[in-house]
């Protein structure tokens, strides 16, 4: 077996965002972000299509901007965080599009349920910051249904339709730090 020498990067959380996209009443979104999570990338040499991905988010660090709908997606009807401490993600595959895209298929955990799901990656480049360390950045979306994992609380409307959509988009933006080997 070959051994090759693995380059560990992990997200830089001050420059990286990880935010989401609901339906709600049908005709507008509601936006949100986890404030705490990390993840590390392992590349051999700068090939991130072999690349070992993994990633974790706290749900009690949700941010929608009003404290009572917070409360009620950290609540049992939702993300359940008394029961449920982390979402997580693997990535299995990356596959190149052209030269900025990539598709990034993975095994996502919410709740204790595991969903494959296939993720859009635009790479933005690797550059030093001023300080001499070597960044890589990440422009990352998707959609996944809420239902497949077990969040499926909603309120039926009066003129029809739902209070929230079952189609939650994902949007990240995610800068890189290469670690010293």
């Amino acid at each position: 077996m070959e051994t090759t020498s693995k380059t560990k990067w992990t997200i830089d959380p001050s420059h990286s965002e990880i935010s989401f996209k609901a339906k709600h009443l049908m005709i507008t979104n509601v936006k949100g972000v986890f404030k705490e999570f990390e993840g590390t990338v392992y590349t051999s040499g700068k090939d991130f299509l072999t690349s070992d991905i993994e990633f974790k988010m706290n749900p009690a660090s949700i941010d929608t901007g009003a404290p009572d709908r917070d409360g009620h997606l950290k609540s049992a009807d939702f993300f359940d965080i008394e029961n449920f401490k982390e979402v997580t993600f693997k990535g299995t595959t990356v596959a190149k599009s052209d030269d900025e895209n990539y598709s990034l298929t993975g095994d996502l955990s919410i709740k204790g349920v595991t969903q494959k799901v296939k993720l859009n990656v635009e790479f933005g480049g690797v550059m030093k910051d001023p300080w001499g360390n070597e960044k890589a950045g990440y422009a990352i979306s998707g959609k996944i249904n809420r239902k497949d994992f077990g969040l499926t609380w909603n309120a039926a409307l009066e003129t029809g339709g739902v209070l929230v959509s079952d189609e939650i988009k994902i949007s990240c933006e995610v800068q890189l730090l290469k670690q010293a080997n």
